[in-house]
């Protein structure tokens, strides 16, 4: 027989192993850590890459990765409470847009910054008034 013939086809329910992963991680205090991110519904995940330039096109060329196996990625996350893998995410958020930095006050109301303004005088007259009764 075949090694093919001897190989099963996982159930669709089952996990299939990724293969070797790029994780993208951070700096930490002990060294590297893996990044989890969210999933749509708001869960956390562990994320994986099949290549290095999917992980560059989706998290930039400054991020930071190691390589795991899918079954070391999955052992770390687990006593964190991250039981979900996602491999090869692709960014749902769009980039926010570039906006000039000339003056950023330059927008603002200036009726509604003087409303801040007495607003925080009177807190301070408030504080004032309690301390010296």
């Amino acid at each position: 027989m075949s090694q093919c013939q001897l190989a099963e086809d996982p159930e669709p329910s089952q996990p299939v192993p990724a293969g070797p992963l790029f994780v993208p991680v951070r700096p930490g205090p002990m060294g590297c850590t893996a990044r989890f991110f969210r999933t749509p519904l708001g869960g956390r995940t562990a994320v994986g890459f099949t290549t290095e330039r999917q992980l560059v096109a989706t998290l930039g060329s400054d991020q930071e990765w190691i390589m795991l196996s899918e079954y070391a990625l999955r052992a770390l996350a687990a006593p964190l409470g991250v039981t979900a893998l996602t491999v090869d995410p692709q960014l749902a958020a769009p980039a926010p847009a570039a906006t000039p930095r000339t003056k950023p006050w330059h927008n603002w109301d200036p009726q509604a910054v003087g409303v801040l303004r007495v607003t925080g005088a009177a807190a301070v007259v408030a504080c004032l008034n309690l301390l010296i009764g």
